[in-house]
């Protein structure tokens, strides 16, 4: 296959994300336990996380929208305490800071800077991943998330607007992820090539149709796919 772009999912295929939710969940909870230690009693972490799955399945139209998922749970909370003000602003600066807070892979950042020295590159997520912040930001060509596109993975319009940000047809693009179905479902059904990270050496799901083009355990493996692909 001749590849001329990717496109790049980011959790769990770049860093371990649970590590990262858990510490932001941590720290919106210890913000509210100095300020609002009545909203902190009544919403503990487990609470909280158990309304924003209510959030989510009451606003199905916010499906692709994680950050005003967490938002309106936020506002709940504090108005089930009577606080009809609630400083959405800071504890959002709070959860977002903890939740950037990544750490990535081994193989990660090497394999990044092979990768971008030769081909472009975009992100495309469904999460509240920022590059900036994480600071790789300079290994991408484009950002595409579900928040901005109107749509999640594994909706295929997702992956054509990549497809359209990078000026690629698609079935030169590769895209690259963790997620069986989000991610390798998807960028199928686009009319993407795929590459699963399969870092724990997972058999492919048969009820998800044809296996990936690839399947790699880690991302050195894919740079080192891809510069066997086209030697210098």
């Amino acid at each position: 296959m001749q590849i001329l772009a990717l496109t790049l999912d980011l959790d769990d295929t770049l860093w371990p994300v649970l590590p990262a939710l858990e510490r932001a969940d941590q720290a919106v909870d210890a913000w509210l336990q100095q300020h609002h230690p009545d909203v902190a009693r009544a919403w503990p972490i487990a609470a909280m996380r158990k309304l924003r799955a209510q959030v989510a399945a009451e606003r199905l139209d916010l499906a692709h929208d994680f950050t005003t998922q967490r938002q309106l749970t936020l506002q709940q909370a504090f108005a089930a305490c009577n606080i009809d003000l609630a400083p959405i602003d800071v504890l959002w600066e709070v959860y977002f800071a903890a939740r950037n807070s990544v750490g990535l892979y081994p193989d990660s950042l090497p394999a990044l800077q092979r990768i971008t020295a030769r081909w472009p590159l975009a992100s495309l997520t469904n999460g509240n991943a920022d590059l900036q912040r994480i600071g790789i930001h300079t290994h991408f060509a484009h950002h595409i998330c579900a928040r901005d596109s109107g749509v999640a993975k594994p909706d295929p319009r997702i992956f054509l607007a990549a497809a359209d940000r990078l000026g690629v047809a698609p079935g030169h693009i590769l895209h690259v992820g963790d997620d069986p179905e989000m991610d390798m479902v998807g960028a199928r059904d686009a009319g993407l090539r795929t590459a699963w990270i399969n870092r724990d050496g997972q058999s492919w799901p048969t009820v998800l149709g044809s296996p990936p083009d690839l399947d790699l355990r880690d991302m050195t493996a894919l740079a080192d796919w891809l510069e066997a692909q086209t030697p210098t």
